[in-house]
């Protein structure tokens, strides 16, 4: 059985930084492209960043410069740096592979 645990969300300042952590079991996560999509209120889901087997990235405009996806394949978990955070960024965190999703961690830019 597939499972996505995310955290590391949380209440950050505008400029702040959060990390995400999405630890994956009945899954292998070096071997899938993983991927992160957010969804803010009132909006649909978006794809924000995924990283490809073979460790190529990519990333919405939106973010690119400021956040990071990467992979850690001994802890079978993937992150996402997320640095100079705005208002906008605002949203419910997701993280997928293949068909499989986890619950998802809010994040919250707030002054």
């Amino acid at each position: 059985q597939v499972q996505l645990v995310e955290s590391g969300g949380g209440l950050v300042q505008p400029g702040g930084s959060l990390r995400l952590s999405c630890a994956a079991s009945g899954i292998i996560v070096s071997i899938y492209t993983m991927g992160w999509y957010r969804q803010a209120p009132g909006k649909q889901r978006e794809l924000v960043a995924q990283i490809s087997r073979g460790g190529i990235t990519n990333y919405a405009d939106s973010v690119k410069g400021r956040f990071t996806i990467s992979r850690d394949n001994a802890k079978n978990t993937v992150y996402l740096q997320m640095n100079s955070l705005k208002f906008e960024d605002t949203a419910v965190y997701y993280c997928t592979v293949t068909t499989y999703w986890g619950q998802g961690t809010q994040v919250t830019v707030s002054s």
